[in-house]
């Protein structure tokens, strides 16, 4: 008899810690998100929105921007984009442009963002000898970049650790000083130092919900309608193990009074 009443206590007691801690075992599973927003460098006036999240050994990179070049030599501007790894984790200011020509080119960040640990091309090899593939990036004023691959672990590690940092390059030229736009890439001499400056940097962080909140709690919109729902349940599974609880007890009781 004893035993037929400690099991309907044991499975209250289950459903209870499942119901008040709903999402223990998904945390177990869950994958990692981190993003950025992307803020215009070099007075590029452009901006936009970087993700990435790990699902096992693979991690599905968005960059969308607008607003950058256009056109480079009668054709769309391709605009280089990496993951940057092993810096400060941050995006220069224009107190890094050390030769004093106006831009901050990509050598001269380097000390904030770090150097090129995976390029973000739309086919083909990710690495960092990618990075100046200007053929195999998106092209034009506007992109909206979405690729899964396998991350190398030296860039998985920058962006676990917090100096993960995406950086979109490319300036239009009309908008430099003459020294710069008539100057050669540092990285490429056969290519402009407008052609792999950098436009757009953002810092990886990570993600602290799989999406923003929609809408107020006493609209029931979002999430937290959700998250004041999970909270009920819980109450009502600690309440049923305290009811199946004070069941046993009372019939252990009636039981030792029925010995005796």
């Amino acid at each position: 008899m004893q035993t037929k009443i400690l099991r309907p206590l044991a499975i209250a007691g289950t459903l209870s810690l499942a119901l008040f801690f709903p999402g223990s075992a998904m945390a177990q599973g869950g994958s990692e998100s981190f993003q950025t927003t992307l803020e215009p460098l070099n007075d590029s006036g452009g901006s936009g929105q970087a993700s990435l999240q790990f699902n096992g050994d693979q991690a599905t990179v968005t960059v969308s921007y607008s607003g950058l070049a256009e056109t480079f030599q009668d054709g769309p501007f391709p605009h280089a984009q990496h993951i940057h790894i092993a810096g400060k984790g941050q995006c220069p200011d224009q107190s890094f442009d050390e030769n004093g020509d106006g831009v901050v080119d990509t050598p001269e960040g380097q000390p904030a963002y770090g150097e090129i640990g995976t390029s973000l091309t739309t086919e083909g090899d990710t690495g960092a000898d990618s990075g100046l593939a200007v053929e195999r990036f998106p092209g034009g004023p506007n992109a909206n970049y979405e690729r899964t691959f396998e991350l190398n672990q030296e860039s998985a590690e920058s962006v676990r650790n917090g100096t993960g940092v995406i950086v979109v390059h490319g300036l239009d030229p009309s908008t430099l000083s003459d020294e710069a736009a008539n100057a050669k890439s540092p990285l490429d001499d056969s290519l402009p130092l407008a052609a792999t400056a950098p436009a757009l940097c953002g810092a990886l962080s990570a993600s602290q919900m799989g999406a923003t909140p929609e809408g107020g709690a006493d609209t029931g919109g979002g999430s937290t309608a959700g998250i004041e729902n999970e909270w009920l349940f819980g109450l009502g599974g600690l309440a049923l193990a305290g009811a199946a609880g004070a069941g046993a007890l009372a019939l252990r009781r009636r039981e030792s009074g029925e010995q005796s």
